[in-house]
């Protein structure tokens, strides 16, 4: 009996999107004993990951068909296509293209310059299977050129979808019952240099909130710290449909390490943006993204990132091991030894989980807007994992007192 097309996802949220509409576009076209490796090429260790998952895959399922995509494979798709185990490598623009699964091709690879791609196209998406929180794409790729950072190689430059089909997006997801949508991109600060007009994302954010009324929740993925706009700035104040839960891409802490980066804002800039929000919104929560180990930090260098968690208050860290990517300019940087990079990343993370664990003691006794996922477990508006007691629908939002930690989430009973 053939087993319907199945996709395997690395990496960010985008990609979660993007694996929503290939298995659309697989299934569409009758991809059966199919599965898709939708791959990230952000760290060394993703594409390991990848390549470990294909391998895997080919002893556990010997007669599947093994398709890659992502931006490991748009990057270095020749890698892909020379292991025993893959059947067929396509790019990131092609795995977006119903045609690329309707027509059949003897080629294995089809994949072509992702910098020649001018425009991004909503895909509809009639829901994300078991969430009640789904992903819509705002805009794709990236204009800014960060030593560090392969992926405007893999994604290409900033490319914005137009306001009306992402009204029709949100307003078909919110239909279907979804309760919170996340809009999300590569660098979605950048949304609307491309578009006529060039709307700003919090101008793109108010009329997407204004014309979906409906809408409960909105939440937003990373912000680059100094791109965040006088609109976007007014809804925090203003609108309480907007989640006071912002990931900021901060990723050093010392304006050296920024510079050499090729970061657009610096220390200072970051206090203040989160200064900025606190104001307008008290009771805001802050991630960041952080690189530990990057090529030529000091131990003073690092002490600066590890000093501005508590300067900012930042609770939700994502940190990452300084990884080389050849073709970038930091990789010719002098680095440094994979025992100091690691031994930085697991201080970082250690501080993360103490200031996380903080913020999570200190929500014992209020009260969360928690939106129910699946098993009586959600997320609150903070972006903080909460399991109720009680019967709770999936797809609901339910006022929880929350009345204890246990580990790295909160436990609560539904408010009176």
């Amino acid at each position: 009996m053939s087993r319907a097309p199945e996709v395997i996802t690395f990496g960010c949220r985008l990609n979660a999107y993007e694996s929503e509409v290939i298995k659309g576009h697989a299934e569409t076209a009758g991809w059966t004993d199919t599965v898709v490796i939708n791959s990230c090429a952000v760290t060394k260790e993703a594409e390991r990951q990848a390549r470990q998952t294909i391998r895997r895959l080919r002893r556990e399922r010997p007669d599947a068909r093994i398709v890659v995509t992502g931006c490991a494979a748009q990057i270095d798709p020749e890698r892909f296509a020379a292991m025993p185990e893959v059947d067929r490598v396509i790019g990131n623009s092609e795995k977006m293209q119903a045609e690329t699964y309707l027509a059949p091709s003897e080629a294995k690879v089809a994949v072509a310059d992702i910098m020649t791609v001018k425009e991004t196209a909503l895909h509809l998406i009639g829901g994300f299977e078991g969430r009640a929180r789904a992903f819509v794409e705002v805009q794709q790729g990236c204009d800014h050129r960060c030593t560090f950072c392969i992926i405007p190689f893999g994604r290409g430059n900033n490319r914005s979808v137009p306001l009306g089909p992402l009204v029709d997006q949100v307003r078909q997801l919110v239909e279907a019952g979804y309760g919170e949508i996340v809009l999300t991109g590569v660098d979605i600060t950048g949304y609307g240099t491309d578009l006529p007009g060039t709307p700003t994302l919090g101008q793109a954010v108010r009329r997407l909130l204004a014309q979906v009324p409906e809408l409960p929740r909105l939440r937003l993925s990373s912000l680059d710290p100094v791109e965040i706009d006088q609109d976007l700035l007014r809804l925090v104040a203003d609108e309480p449909r907007l989640m006071p839960h912002f990931h900021l891409s901060v990723q050093a802490g010392d304006d050296m390490i920024l510079k050499r980066m090729k970061r657009r804002h610096l220390r200072g800039d970051v206090i203040e943006i989160a200064r900025r929000l606190r104001e307008l919104r008290p009771d805001v929560a802050l991630g960041a993204d952080i690189i530990a180990g990057f090529p030529t930090e000091s131990e003073e260098m690092f002490a600066n990132s590890l000093a501005l968690v508590d300067e900012v208050g930042l609770t939700h860290l994502h940190v990452f091991p300084y990884s080389s990517r050849p073709g970038t300019p930091a990789a010719k940087m002098p680095q440094l030894s994979g025992m100091i990079v690691k031994e930085r990343a697991a201080r970082l993370r250690a501080k993360g989980e103490a200031v996380m664990t903080a913020y999570l003691d200190a929500q014992i006794g209020r009260i969360a807007a928690v939106l129910v996922e699946q098993d009586g477990q959600g997320h609150c508006q903070h972006y903080l994992p909460v399991r109720i007691e009680g019967d709770v629908a999936p797809g609901s939002i339910q006022a929880v007192r929350i009345t204890e930690r246990a580990g790295s989430h909160l436990i609560g009973k539904l408010a009176a």
